[in-house]
């Protein structure tokens, strides 16, 4: 297969734990053959220092030209403390998002037996945890209406019914492929918008009569995922409280360096990790390679490579069995194992298979 792929690297450790990708990419391609090409692109603050703009027009246009993107993080305190900024990192990572029409953020959370004990949760809890957020990706607050003076400011939740739908559809279908339970979290109780998500989701239940729906406020939800975590299958609900509970999530498997994610939709679908840019980690070669690599299996089987994206995950796992591990996931005492050096291992282990 021929695949074009654009990287789209970004800030702080993104391009340390790109380059680990782009490694287990390439040598994926050689064992089975695939040709891939690579063009790199600018986004973050780096493309702010540059052009004064987080996703400036050529690195849009990239990306459309692309299969898949690869993309790392973006984020800069000299933006985070600053409120009155006019423009920000993020703003690039939203305008992607809408450019290419990816409304559906998925986000599997599992567990990793030989790291249940880095947990802030019981080990008797987090065991066994295996569940997908889907994520409402181009709506809500994050792209309503906004207001903002010194005495008053407003985000609009706002959303439609064929937004609401195909989002819907999404998780459906995802809990037809799993185990049939779909959670629909909301906060139906309150807001009007998640009044029109519970009528529409019910209205929708019919069509989906093997799948088991249940309906949950995301303050509920956000409880049972910490209490009770292996209840859910899959998990659908809107971009604010997607985002909330999606790294909430990262306390089940005991670390955000080990989930990676797919956002897909109408135009190229692009595959991350879901943690940020870690700026004060930046070139010190410590940062987890791992949620990077997984994006990379994500992309691989998203083009129907299910054997080398099953590759990839054993890798990662033989590297977690073997203590070839960052340091913030690693064993007491265990040896010292660098971005760069976690990275060459998975790459030479999937070598030898």
């Amino acid at each position: 297969m021929k695949l074009k792929i654009a990287v789209l690297s970004g800030d702080g450790i993104g391009p340390e734990i790109m380059k680990q990708g782009v490694a287990v990419m390439d040598a994926i391609a050689e064992k089975y053959g695939h040709e891939v090409e690579y063009t790199e692109a600018i986004c973050g603050a780096h493309a702010i220092d540059l052009v004064g703009d987080p996703f400036p027009e050529e690195t849009f246009n990239i990306c459309k030209e692309a299969d898949a993107v690869l993309f790392a993080a973006v984020g800069d305190p000299k933006y985070d403390n600053d409120p009155t900024s006019k423009v920000r990192p993020e703003q690039g990572l939203l305008a992607m998002r809408k450019g290419l029409g990816l409304y559906a953020n998925i986000r599997p959370v599992q567990t990793f037996k030989c790291l249940l004990h880095k947990s802030p949760l019981k080990t008797e809890l987090v065991e066994g945890a295996d569940f997908v957020c889907i994520r409402e990706l181009t709506g809500g607050m994050y792209f309503g209406e906004k207001y903002q003076d010194n005495d008053k400011a407003y985000d609009t939740n706002y959303y439609t019914r064929p937004e609401i739908e195909r989002i819907l559809k999404v998780g459906f279908d995802y809990a037809r492929r799993r185990h049939h339970h779909l959670t629909v979290v909301d906060k139906a109780n309150i807001l009007a918008s998640s009044r029109l998500w519970r009528q529409i989701a019910k209205e929708m239940e019919p069509s989906f009569p093997d799948v088991k729906v249940d309906y949950m406020f995301v303050d509920n939800a956000s409880m049972r995922m910490i209490a009770e975590p292996t209840f859910f299958d899959v998990i659908v609900t809107e971009n604010t409280f997607g985002d909330i509970l999606t790294d909430e999530g990262s306390c089940i498997s005991g670390s955000m360096g080990l989930l990676p994610s797919a956002s897909t939709g109408e135009g190229t679908p692009l595959f991350e990790p879901v943690h940020g840019s870690w700026p004060q980690a930046a070139g010190q070669n410590i940062a987890n390679p791992l949620a990077q690599i997984l994006s990379v299996a994500m992309m691989l089987e998203h083009f129907g490579l299910k054997e080398e994206g099953q590759l990839v995950r054993q890798a990662v796992d033989a590297s977690l069995d073997a203590n070839v591990r960052t340091p913030e996931i690693q064993v007491e005492g265990g040896v010292h194992y660098g971005t760069k050096e976690v990275g060459e291992w998975i790459v030479n282990w999937i070598r030898k298979q």
